[in-house]
């Protein structure tokens, strides 16, 4: 199991802990704001269901699955030279080899299903980006009317905040970071090595050598 499994179980034991430890100190910190106000405190359980919590977190996720799934689409066509991140720039340099075993089931079966699953990993990683931008335009539409009417003004609209600078600042922070990050990994992997990871070159290999 561990063998087999361990980088996923240690990315979901990880994933948890993180996320955990947000939910716990976001929890502590709307109180604070609450305090200053002179409301109530919120339970935990109460936290968890607030525009506070569900902003923050899909804010983030959003900006992930964008990070993600244009990534997958623009290396499909786009390559660097030298980069472990990109195919090779000679397309009889890559490796068809497959590994033995039946092929998946939408391969065998053809058609249509052969055709989605080709893409299905662009269209899962555009997916949750959508149900995440969704979840995070409504989370932090109730935090801003939370915040409205602590402070005793008007509560906005949902689409008057999704249209605001406040919402799209929210946004705009997250992806530019992402797409920073990818670049920073396609650039580095040209010149930098780290020995036996399968997102580094071989430490032997030359500069100007393209895919891991």
């Amino acid at each position: 199991m561990w063998r087999r499994n361990g980088l996923s179980i240690v990315l979901v034991v990880l994933t948890v802990l993180f996320l955990s430890a947000q939910a716990v100190t976001g929890w502590n910190v709307h109180n604070e704001e609450l305090a200053q106000h002179g409301q109530a405190a919120l339970g935990f359980g109460a936290y968890l269901t607030t525009g506070h919590f569900s902003s923050a977190t899909f804010e983030n996720w959003e900006s992930e699955f964008l990070q993600m799934g244009m990534y997958v689409l623009l290396t499909v066509r786009l390559r660097q030279r030298g980069s472990a991140e990109s195919r090779p720039l000679d397309p009889d340099e890559e490796d068809q080899k497959l590994d033995a075993g039946p092929a998946p089931w939408p391969v065998r079966r053809g058609g249509i299903w052969k055709k989605i699953y080709g893409h299905s990993l662009a269209i899962a990683f555009l997916s949750l980006f959508v149900m995440s931008f969704a979840l995070h335009a409504l989370g932090s539409w109730r935090a801003r009317c939370d915040e409205a009417r602590l402070d005793h003004l008007p509560v906005p609209g949902f689409f008057e905040h999704l249209f605001s600078s406040d919402f799209w600042f929210e946004s705009m922070q997250n992806w530019q970071s992402e797409f920073l990050a990818v670049l920073a990994l396609v650039v580095l992997t040209i010149f930098l090595r780290q020995k036996d990871s399968p997102q580094s070159k071989a430490v032997e290999a030359p500069h100007a050598q393209t895919g891991d």
